[in-house]
């Protein structure tokens, strides 16, 4: 099974890579942390403004109804457009601006738990990492990587057990890909799957 998944997510998205837009590091961090409850598309069209008319200097004397007017459509914005400016202002006084590979500092950061973090560490620091998004979550679960009950934390540790290491940062991407556009959450693409005879869903739901 581990090898099956595999190659069929090989063959469905051998490019898969990180759909939010970015060309510096501390973009990919405020991307991401704009992205919960949010889709990567309506992200990119928030940031190409946002990044246009700030950097990371000036993002830490904005102030926050200038940034929220900007990231509205992200949803809930007042929060989030404090977790961008506290961010900056940290990241400018302790690292000249810059995101630093260091976990435990990451982790700390006003709206950044330990996806967003995997997230960017395997991205900008090729740090082996499987960061549980809510798609990743439901394929785990569909597929029997995962129980039900298990929360993100579970997940994401029965995963990088199941899977080989150098595998972890290329399969995020590809279960992220295959949840969004094929095992979506409501009306999945189940008739041509290969997986389906691993699939809790398709046992209880398509089979019969």
């Amino acid at each position: 099974m581990k090898n099956k998944i595999i190659a069929y997510l090989d063959l469905l998205y051998p490019t898969a890579k990180c759909e939010l837009e970015y060309h510096k590091d501390y973009e990919l961090l405020i991307a991401t942390v704009l992205s919960a409850q949010c889709t990567d598309k309506r992200v990119n069209m928030v940031t190409k403004k946002l990044f246009s008319t700030y950097d990371i200097f000036s993002l830490k004397d904005a102030s926050l109804k200038e940034i929220e007017a900007i990231i509205k459509p992200c949803g809930t914005f007042t929060r989030k457009a404090y977790y961008i400016k506290t961010i900056a202002e940290k990241l400018v006084m302790d690292y000249q601006g810059h995101v630093p590979n260091n976990r435990n500092y990451l982790e700390k950061l006003p709206g950044v738990g330990r996806k967003t973090c995997n997230v960017v560490l395997a991205n900008i620091f090729g740090v082996p990492t499987i960061a549980v998004d809510t798609h990743v979550n439901r394929v785990s679960k569909r597929l029997g990587l995962a129980e039900e009950q298990d929360d993100v934390t579970v997940v994401e540790q029965k995963l990088m057990k199941y899977f080989p290491k150098n595998k972890w940062s290329r399969l995020h991407h590809q279960m992220v890909l295959f949840g969004r556009y094929q095992c979506k959450s409501v009306h999945p693409l189940c008739t041509n799957c290969e997986l389906q005879k691993y699939c809790k869903y398709y046992k209880e739901n398509k089979k019969n």
